[in-house]
């Protein structure tokens, strides 16, 4: 009788066992592939920490203007101290200072001390940067070439021209040598070599 109600006890269980067992397995099933899922998603997140690596900052455009026009100017400088021995013997020869000229004008003559050799000439109106040039003459003569301009220097007088527009910034400039050349020369013109010499 005991045995008979153990039985129908266990066969009434049965199915209550059997879909505890079916949840249970579910539930296995589920924790097993999350488990599975989850090294793949903690491989993605990496674990060391970032270096923070400093960027360089661009270098500005105004900058490398600068740069740019730094390296220009120490080239014009090189170039304009590249000068032959007879150029520095003409600059030599140079007269500097304020010098009075024709109509009120004036030009004032100083050596520029970054270019051995060369001078900046400045007036109203007019700032150049210049250089000595060889004549066959024997005559001081200076040029900026890029703007044109040309100092004719002789003994008595000096003169500015601007070769572009065919026209001259100052003449009968003197400086206070050149006064003194001039006054000799008026008591004592030189002689003209076209008019025949006198027979004696």
């Amino acid at each position: 009788m005991t045995k008979t109600l153990l039985a129908a006890a266990l066969l009434a269980l049965m199915p209550g066992l059997t879909l505890a067992q079916a949840s249970q397995a579910k539930t296995t099933a589920k924790t097993n592939t999350a488990a599975k899922a989850s090294p793949a998603k903690t491989a993605a997140k990496p674990t060391a920490k970032k270096e923070v690596v400093a960027k360089a900052k661009p270098t500005s455009s105004r900058q490398q203007l600068h740069t740019a026009a730094v390296q220009v100017a120490t080239g014009l400088i090189a170039a304009r101290e590249a000068l032959s021995p007879d150029e520095l013997a003409m600059a030599k020869r140079v007269y500097v200072g304020q010098m009075a000229c024709e109509l009120g004008a004036s030009v004032n003559v100083t050596s520029d001390p970054q270019a051995p050799g060369h001078f900046h000439l400045e007036g109203k109106g007019f700032r150049f940067h210049m250089a000595p040039v060889l004549t066959s003459t024997g005559a001081v003569r200076l040029e900026d070439p890029k703007a044109g301009a040309v100092w004719l220097q002789i003994a008595n007088k000096s003169m500015l021209m601007d070769q572009k527009r065919g026209q001259r910034l100052a003449d009968d400039c003197m400086s206070p040598e050149q006064v003194a050349v001039a006054e000799t020369l008026k008591k004592a013109p030189a002689p003209n070599l076209l008019e025949p010499s006198p027979t004696k």
